[in-house]
């Protein structure tokens, strides 16, 4: 007997479903389809900072490392307690049972910086006090839902442009939209990438210890919408 209800639910539904398609039809329309992009500068990125006490050849614990990192971070300004957080801590207990030598200690930090000129110099004051284990690991755009929102607003605009264009040499007007669809990709395809990263200077990097400042250019992010929207002809 569900079984029975199921099948009529489903005859019915598919029923309605084909009538409304039917009558969507039997309107007079035109479908237009439009792309809208633009290209911003990643306003978040993220440095990856690994503490250990083997890179300085034993000669620093972690903890003088952090003090070090703490105060370098500082004096440029940076909140640490906002922008630096640790990622994990592991030690070399391996090495410690087996060979009887002391817990080689490690620390991750991850540290949010708003753009290439300070990441350039965090680069730089890093390398001057020691701590060289360090990279970019992805960049973001911190607006981005916002911006894709707009971009589909665009994008539906310059379809109802591209409907008038059309309907204009025949004498007809464009209504009312009776169908929207977003056929966007993926929009936030290229966030967490850090292709096309440039570094200048400090001798790239770091050769002779150079001094010179550290300038990254950071590929810029590309998002685009794209939107199918059907309008009644009058």
């Amino acid at each position: 007997m569900k079984t029975l209800s199921l099948i009529t639910l489903l005859l019915l539904t598919s029923h309605n479903l084909l009538s409304q398609e039917k009558n969507f039809i039997d309107h007079p329309y035109i479908e237009t389809t439009a792309n809208s992009d633009t290209l911003v500068v990643p306003d978040n990125i993220y440095i990856t900072i690994v503490l250990n006490e083997s890179d300085s050849k034993n000669k620093k614990s972690t903890e003088e490392l952090e003090t070090t990192l703490e105060q370098t971070l500082k004096k440029l300004n940076i909140n640490t307690q906002k922008d630096l957080s640790l990622l994990d801590y592991s030690s070399d207990f391996k090495k410690y049972f087996l060979k009887g030598q002391n817990i080689l200690k490690s620390k991750n930090y991850s540290l949010l910086v708003h753009d290439a000129v300070i990441a350039g110099k965090v680069l730089a004051a890093l390398e001057n006090v020691g701590i060289s284990n360090v990279e970019i690991a992805k960049t973001e755009y911190s607006k981005a839902e916002e911006l894709v929102e707009n971009l589909k607003s665009s994008a539906i605009l310059k379809a109802k442009k591209y409907a008038n264009k059309l309907a204009n040499p025949i004498g007809q007007k464009v209504g009312k939209a009776i169908f929207i669809s977003d056929t966007s990709s993926t929009p936030f395809n290229l966030q967490g990438q850090v292709a096309g990263i440039q570094i200048r200077g400090a001798a790239s990097i770091y050769g002779n210890r150079a001094t010179e400042p550290i300038l990254i250019d950071f590929q810029k992010l590309k998002f685009e919408t794209q939107v199918t929207v059907r309008f009644t002809l009058e």
